[in-house]
């Protein structure tokens, strides 16, 4: 693993947790680039359930994409916790360039193809117009590198976006295979817990919205 696409930790658990619903979810949009549109009514009950579900956790930090339905659904959590959500550049969705705001089936496919050849080791296939599955790692991971800067012996939430986390924590996690990550679809304020392990990648998953883990 290149430094660029590898992530250490201190001891600290990295819970990802996926924004609530919004406009676009509910029509099925490919909607990539922030600031982008604001969460549902169900969206923001989504986003007092993933407060209520974390609220043992012990939580050192609660960070945020770009978008703004990321920074809303973490809000709830940061008042339960008495912190500040930070934004965080860079852990925004993978840009899907030519496919943005899309919604029929042709072009979710074309999507899937893709993203479907970045879990399987092709990580340099370009979304059509948009970013490279290495493109993407780069960036999220050197991101999560900034999350984690400063904690230690608690867990560090980062609200962020579905098919960027999931790719993301395949990658970093030696125990989750491509095809699981591949199929597990990740449902509005689904949640992946990531541990340290004395494993290749430093990391093994623990929890994983959709997989028997």
């Amino acid at each position: 693993m290149t430094d660029e696409l590898a992530l250490s930790s201190d001891g600290t658990r990295l819970v990802l947790a996926r924004h609530g619903q919004t406009p676009s979810n509910v029509v099925h949009a490919l909607d990539t680039l922030p600031p982008g549109p604001a969460l549902t009514d169900e969206g923001r009950r989504q986003a007092r359930a993933l407060a209520d579900r974390l609220a043992d956790e012990k939580v050192l930090a609660i960070r945020a994409s770009r978008a703004v339905r990321a920074q809303q659904t973490a809000a709830p959590l940061a008042r339960h916790h008495g912190l500040d959500v930070e934004v965080v550049d860079g852990t925004q969705e993978i840009y899907v360039g030519d496919l943005e705001g899309t919604t029929d089936g042709e072009s979710r496919q074309r999507f899937e193809d893709v993203y479907q050849s970045w879990h399987f080791g092709d990580i340099d296939v370009p979304m059509p117009g948009g970013e490279t599955g290495r493109e993407a790692l780069a960036r999220f991971l050197g991101a999560a590198r900034h999350a984690l800067d400063g904690a230690s012996g608690g867990s560090v939430v980062l609200v962020s976006h579905g098919a960027m986390l999931r790719l993301a924590a395949a990658h970093l996690a030696a125990d989750v295979d491509a095809a699981s990550a591949n199929a597990a679809y990740l449902p509005n304020t689904g949640v992946i817990v990531l541990e340290p392990a004395p494993t290749p990648t430093g990391w093994h998953c623990v929890e994983w919205d959709g997989l028997g883990i």
